[in-house]
């Protein structure tokens, strides 16, 4: 709880050190702008795609909670910054290898998918994305694809 509330002073007497403490060259700030992204085009995230945004964050990235909130926090700092996709693509192509760009494409297909909305803003997004980072059409298709059928699959069961 006090660290909660450290960080919640320090964010207000500095609200930029929280986007200093992750480099802003690191492929995970880059790829987790680009989810923030994706969540933020049709308006405020809903629970459902915050929800996502962190379990996903967490299990790729290997992070326990208070770090993927940081990471989330410093992410949406500088996505708000950006002008396009490229500056975060960039990042992302020097630093991973074509399997790890993949499962950044299926990490934001599964977030548009997250609400069971999909939206054609959001879909352009991920093309776009895809385009910059590599990702071939097929691959694009095929993620597309498992993350739509993933969401129905839980849509049913929920």
């Amino acid at each position: 709880m006090f660290d909660k509330l450290r960080d919640f002073i320090a964010d207000v007497v500095s609200p930029g050190a929280q986007a200093q403490q992750f480099d802003d060259t690191g492929y995970r700030l880059a790829a987790t702008a680009l989810m923030v992204h994706v969540v933020s085009l049709d308006g405020e995230p809903t629970a459902i795609e915050k929800t996502k945004l962190h379990s996903l964050i967490e299990s790729r990235f290997g992070l326990d909670p208070g770090t993927a909130d940081k990471l989330i926090a410093a992410a949406t700092l500088v996505e708000g910054d950006a002008v396009d996709l490229y500056h975060f693509t960039s990042v992302i192509m020097r630093a991973v290898d074509e399997a790890g760009r993949i499962r950044i494409i299926e990490m934001m297909w599964e977030l548009v998918y997250a609400d069971g909305k999909v939206s054609e803003f959001e879909e352009n997004v991920v093309w776009r994305a895809a385009d910059l980072l590599g990702v071939s059409s097929r691959d694009r298709i095929e993620l597309k694809r498992r993350s739509a059928s993933g969401a129905a699959t839980s849509d049913a069961s929920a």
